[in-house]
């Protein structure tokens, strides 16, 4: 199987050329491995609507089971639903088969040990065990049980809205849907939905809420019924898009302004936790906000961690992952996320633009992706960062953050894609314009040096 699947927050790859049955089998064996030296035996597995999330899903249970693990199948769900069922049925661990946004020729495992991410060397480990076949042996259980019932009601219950409210719903016919949909008529929504069958194909458009062609579908739909708000979701439900009623999209940052200033009317001084990728409105805004704004790396295993170390309320990043420790278990939940917007919304009797109408006006370009191999991305990545730090301030936490008095720059290796990541942002468009041209050209200079 192809190493590069194993990556920094979950292993991915496209279903039958990165990886094979046979090859699914293994990576049971060395999750299972893995997590019984961790003294975790008892597992959770969730599959997406992927054409081969039921296979590899077999597979992965074949493999984990020969490890001594105990599984619970809980068929096809959202992750957040996966997340949901460790707790809820004290289990300590599991496997989500999933590629998440990915498009559909892809398949993966987002793994995990208590509620915690695998990640990192971690994953390494987990790929040394498979090379070594160092597997440990046993003979596994396995069972089945309904987790979606049990999250929708437990969200039913911590969620309350205060009035009526018109939403429209696009899941990219993925898992979200199914589940999430009936929660917002429970609640008493208006609920106006599009592409909320599952089907594998993604016959619509990708399962990616954050890239904007994808929304185009419900935006005109917000537009056309006079919508309250419109809300996205990605394949595998952990990331969530937003659009307000004039149907402009609303990234992640801007959903964290909205959700800290909640929080922090509540719990002063709270402490909140986004990525390098974030607006410096945003952070500026939960300082303002009497708030504590930690800028970290991108990645959901990441920012799961740091939000422990720093006891955050809330985590959230550009990509729609939304964290909630307030009131929550501290995992990312679009369907969850939305429904807490929905709350905002309903009680404050306010609009999403009215509610970021004081946030001060900055130019900025959505998620840019630059295609280049993932062989050859983190040493691109090197190399950007080693020349903007002669010459400028930088963050380099993840990538190269480049630093201006009226803006900032950045490159970053993705972890999901074979590609770069660039995003700006500049008080003014026409410095927009020249901050962009100024690290795409050393990007350029350096690519061409590389090849």
């Amino acid at each position: 199987m192809n190493p590069e699947m194993f990556r920094e927050y979950d292993i991915r790859g496209i279903a039958g050329k990165d990886m094979t049955e046979d090859d699914v089998v293994l990576i049971g064996k060395g999750v299972g491995s893995f997590l019984r030296e961790n003294g975790c035996s008892k597992l959770t597995v969730g599959r997406d609507c992927r054409l081969t999330s039921d296979l590899y899903s077999e597979k992965v249970i074949e493999g984990l089971m020969s490890t001594g693990c105990d599984v619970v199948d809980i068929g096809i769900c959202p992750t957040p639903v996966f997340y949901f069922s460790i707790q809820h049925l004290d289990a300590e661990g599991g496997v989500m088969v999933t590629a998440s946004h990915n498009p559909k020729e892809y398949n993966g495992f987002k793994l995990c040990i208590g509620l915690d991410s695998i990640h990192g060397e971690d994953i390494q480990k987990i790929l040394g065990i498979i090379n070594e076949k160092s597997f440990a042996v046993g003979k596994g259980s396995r069972s089945t049980a309904d987790a979606v019932t049990p999250y929708r009601e437990f969200v039913e219950n911590n969620i309350t809205l205060a009035g009526p409210i018109k939403v429209g719903v696009d899941a990219g016919n993925g898992t979200a849907g199914v589940v999430a949909v009936p929660i917002l008529k429970r609640l008493g929504c208006e609920v106006h939905d599009i592409y909320c069958d599952m089907d594998g194909t993604f016959p619509n458009h990708e399962a990616d809420p954050t890239v904007e062609k994808n929304m185009q579908d419900l935006i005109a739909m917000v537009k056309k019924k006079k919508l309250d708000v419109g809300i996205g979701y990605d394949g595998d439900g952990d990331r969530i898009g937003v659009v307000d009623e004039k149907g402009n999209l609303v990234f992640g940052d801007r959903l964290m302004i909205i959700f800290s200033r909640e929080i922090l009317s509540r719990k002063p001084g709270a402490t909140f936790i986004s990525e390098v990728k974030c607006s410096k409105t945003m952070y500026d805004d939960i300082e303002k906000h009497g708030g504590r704004a930690i800028m970290w790396r991108t990645g959901h295993s990441l920012i799961k961690k740091k939000m422990k170390e720093e006891k955050a309320e809330l985590a959230g990043e550009m990509s729609g992952h939304m964290f909630f420790a307030d009131r929550y278990f501290g995992y990312d939940d679009a369907t969850y996320a939305g429904c807490r917007l929905l709350e905002i919304l309903t009680k404050t009797q306010k609009k999403i633009s009215d509610l970021l109408s004081d946030v001060p006006k900055t130019y900025s370009t959505p998620e840019i992706r630059v295609e280049c191999p993932d062989d050859k991305k983190f040493n691109v990545v090197a190399k950007v960062t080693e020349y903007f730090r002669e010459k400028y301030d930088i963050i380099d936490i993840d990538g190269v953050r480049v630093l201006f008095e009226d803006g900032w720059g950045l490159v970053r290796a993705s972890n999901t894609q074979p590609a770069l990541v660039l995003r700006f942002e500049a008080l003014s468009e026409a410095r927009l314009s020249e901050i962009r041209n100024l690290v795409e050209s050393a990007l350029d200079d350096i690519r061409k040096i590389k090849k």
